[in-house]
């Protein structure tokens, strides 16, 4: 099951729900791990090949993590954009609601890249 953002949708529901913010560690908090950092929630567009893995948030807007997309790099984002970004298709930013943490280093292994 993903959960999808919109509210004109019954379906679809917040893009970043209560569980997951509690579970984000504070921005800045795991920076002394470098690429040990567990990434705890994943945003995807179903439509193109753009990836978020969030391992920090400030518990407002700004989350740091892996970025995939034209390149696999390090960084941050907001939630603010990542609702109001569409696909290719039209599709909304979904939450990957089966993914379990993982370390940086693992992510950045599967996506082909192994140094920042």
């Amino acid at each position: 099951m993903i959960e999808r953002m919109g509210e004109s949708d019954p379906r679809h529901h917040t893009l970043l729900n209560g569980e997951s913010r509690q579970r984000l560690p504070k921005l800045y908090s795991q920076e002394e791990k470098g690429l040990q950092a567990e990434a705890v929630v994943k945003f995807f567009t179903p439509d193109s090949n753009w990836t978020w893995y969030a391992t920090e948030f400030d518990g407002d807007d700004l989350f740091f993590g892996l970025v995939v997309g034209f390149e696999t790099e390090l960084g941050y984002f907001s939630l603010s954009e990542l609702e109001g970004v569409k696909g290719p298709l039209g599709l909304p930013i979904e939450r990957d609601l089966h993914f379990e943490p993982t370390c940086l280093r693992k992510l950045m292994d599967m996506h082909g890249r192994t140094e920042t």
